[in-house]
């Protein structure tokens, strides 16, 4: 009786129409969206219909004159993969964390005697390789992640599942100008270190104990040259094989490594 009970539970399951359940990453239709902006909520992007109605498009326009957002025209079909719900042409994509700025962090890290370590990741674009960077980045004791506002991989539900829950344990800072805010690093005292194919030193025969602003490149052109050259020192991972470059994550948890195996025996 009961196993006649159960293969009638699973036939129902199998007939019942499949409801995919509604995500909790993003904010969809015209006015909800428009309230986040008001609201300024922190948004990673806004995902806009191609040719969407033109008095719904002038009303958000509106809505983000002074905004920063950044802003993607897709097709329909895009818009209708994320929800089944009523989004008019506009859905908005939320970050699982809140982002923070680097530069109060170091000032309360040196009001607090620390020495910190930073790991700033320069145009770093596949949310996977980023959500690794960053369980790495905590397994190693790094202090926080900066990232550039534009051109880069942000944390979403993707880069959440890579990091292994990461993300929520280390912070992860924006800066609408990179190298201001390395400078601003460098000026409290910090050295900058840019891991670099293109550089001389190796890894190994680089200082990387205490206080470091640790800088990882692009997947596709490394690490822009007014990083490099603000640098106090470029070095490199040593390689023997024909292929002269690593992916961006296994570098950077080779990089990380050093640091602590530099700092472990003293």
């Amino acid at each position: 009786m009961e196993e006649k009970y159960n293969k009638n539970e699973r036939q129902e399951r199998r007939d019942k129409p499949y409801q995919r359940k509604e995500r909790t990453d993003i904010i969809f239709g015209i006015r909800a969206v428009i309230e986040a902006i008001h609201a300024d909520k922190e948004l990673n992007k806004i995902l806009i219909q191609k040719g969407i109605n033109k008095a719904l498009f002038e009303e958000l326009r509106t809505a983000l004159t002074g905004k920063n957002y950044f802003l993607q025209y897709v097709p329909n079909q895009k818009l209708d993969s994320l929800t089944s719900g009523n989004h008019q042409g506009v859905i908005a994509m939320v970050p699982p964390i809140a982002y923070q700025e680097i530069e109060p962090l170091v000032d309360q890290w040196l009001e607090e005697g620390k020495k910190p370590s930073v790991l700033v990741l320069d145009r770093i674009t596949d949310v996977r390789n980023f959500g690794a960077i960053v369980r790495s980045a905590e397994c190693m004791g790094i202090d926080a992640i900066l990232i550039p506002s534009k051109g880069s991989a942000l944390a979403t539900s993707d880069a959440m599942k890579a990091s292994a829950g990461a993300l929520n344990r280390i912070p992860i800072c924006k800066t609408e100008q990179l190298k201001s805010s390395l400078f601003y690093l460098q000026q409290s005292g910090m050295r900058i270190v840019a891991c670099t194919e293109k550089a001389l030193v190796p890894l190994h025969e680089t200082n990387l104990r205490g206080s470091v602003a640790i800088i990882m490149g692009s997947e596709e052109s490394g690490i822009t040259q007014d990083l490099i050259n603000l640098a106090d020192i470029s070095c490199k991972i040593p390689m023997k094989g024909a292929i002269s470059s690593l992916n961006v994550g296994v570098a950077t948890g080779m990089v990380l490594y050093e640091k602590i195996r530099q700092e472990l025996v003293g």
